[in-house]
């Protein structure tokens, strides 16, 4: 079978620049990560702020080795943020992760990924982005494991590698209106980049007391962060083809350093788990949408 292949999703916080060159400057001497998905998808107001400190990480990082892919937002409801999006996948000089629409009909023809925020839930839609010029597609965190296998196995008899995110909060839900923001008593336009206090989004918990989900931006994400570790052989005997970690406030090369030793038989699965877990520390890890119960649910 082919050399299972660990990707660093875009990182979806608001970090400061400062922050987010010395976290990418770590990424980029650590030959863990085969491949690093660069760019905003959550916000098109940060990628103002941030762009030049981003697009140095890109330039250390390729200089390093790491095969970089440019994501696009996951929302545009401006015309600016529609243009941002068809300038840079106009670019024939860049990979691109497709995860929108509009992101999707520019770059139809030429070999590109499709992102997890793009609803692909049946096979005849994975034969429609290959023939549109789709090689690689990371699916949506949601799906369960009977979905999985049949999804991923088709897109490997279409050429396509196949990517699940195992690592990370998973996103619910993306709205025009910032939440996170109006939690600070801002409005949207008049924000002051207020994201960028909270490392891993803002914790909203129910009326009484329990954690819930989790405000970043935009974005609505789960509270719990989805792990999935024992599953892995299960996926590697799919097919599945690349790994995907999303970024969290931690050690994210230790991350990946677990998830390289699962892979190539140097730990076991239950030493795995136990690392991990104790990296995440305080926070509360989830599996249910794998086994297709509520994903806030830890199956251990």
């Amino acid at each position: 079978m082919d050399r299972v292949e660990i990707a660093l999703g875009p990182l979806t916080y608001n970090w400061t620049a400062a922050r987010r060159a010395s976290f990418y400057e770590g990424i980029a001497a650590d030959p863990t990560f085969d491949m690093v998905y660069m760019g905003e998808t959550i916000c098109a107001k940060r990628q103002a702020i941030n762009g030049a400190v981003m697009a140095e990480a890109i330039t250390a990082l390729e200089a390093a080795g790491r095969k970089v892919v440019h994501s696009t937002l996951s929302l545009a409801t401006t015309d600016p943020e529609r243009r941002a999006i068809a300038d840079l996948v106009e670019d024939p000089s860049l990979t691109i992760e497709a995860n929108d629409a509009g992101a999707l009909r520019g770059v139809v023809g030429r070999p590109h990924h499709v992102g997890p925020h793009i609803n692909v839930y049946n096979p005849g839609t994975l034969e429609v982005l290959a023939e549109r010029g789709a090689v690689a597609m990371c699916l949506p965190w949601e799906i369960d494991r009977k979905s999985l296998d049949v999804l991923i196995r088709r897109g490997r008899d279409l050429g396509m590698v196949m990517e699940v995110e195992v690592f990370g909060k998973a996103p619910l839900a993306i709205s025009a209106r910032c939440h996170h923001a109006r939690a600070y008593g801002m409005t949207k336009d008049g924000c002051q980049y207020v994201c960028d206090r909270d490392a891993e989004g803002m914790a909203v918990d129910t009326v009484d007391g329990q954690p819930f989900l989790t405000l970043n931006g935009l974005q609505t994400q789960a509270h719990a962060v989805t792990v999935l570790i024992a599953e892995i052989a299960e996926l590697v005997n799919m097919g599945v083809g690349r790994l995907r970690l999303s970024p969290l406030d931690l050690d994210m090369s230790a991350v990946a350093a677990v998830y390289r030793k699962l892979l190539d038989g140097a730990l076991e699965a239950p030493a795995a788990e136990e690392a991990l877990l104790a990296l995440l520390g305080e926070r509360d890890p989830a599996n249910g949408f794998y086994y297709g119960v509520e994903g806030s649910t830890w199956a251990a």
